[in-house]
């Protein structure tokens, strides 16, 4: 954990969705102040009609993306928008993702409900001072 989990309906190159995660765990480790080694993504390819939404109430069902981000508890409501935004932005950049058609939804975790045997255990409890880490810094820059 942190997990981010992208479902699309479409097919990508290898390539494509290396860059996708590469990208998305720079973006998510730097913002979130959390460390890179504990970052997972998930891009699941559902296929053609795969993933539904009704954009317009009466109109019919329309495809869409959606990302769920498992993370852990106590990020502000701010940091997690732009953190949001960040990951949107490469989907529609290296995926080619409409805006409009992608959602984010989130799902936070106490640190004991991610275990990394390779880091020690689980992770640590989320603490206010990491809340804008180097994000914070690189903004400030």
């Amino acid at each position: 954990m942190p997990y981010l989990q992208l479902d699309v309906n479409e097919h990508y190159s290898v390539e494509d969705k290396q860059r996708l995660a590469q990208r998305m765990s720079e973006t998510y480790a730097q913002m979130m102040a959390v460390d890179i080694r504990r970052i997972s993504v998930a891009i699941r390819e559902l296929g053609s009609g795969g993933v539904w939404r009704i954009a317009e109430t009466g109109e019919a069902p329309t495809p869409v993306a959606v990302m769920m981000l498992d993370i852990r508890k106590g990020r502000s409501p701010e940091l997690r928008m732009d953190v949001a935004k960040a990951l949107c932005a490469h989907c529609i950049e290296i995926l080619g993702l409409r805006e409009d058609r992608l959602n984010v939804e989130f799902t936070q975790h106490s640190g004991d409900e991610m275990y990394h045997p390779a880091l020690g255990g689980y992770s640590p409890e989320w603490t206010p001072g990491e809340q804008y880490g180097r994000y914070v810094k690189a903004q400030a820059a």
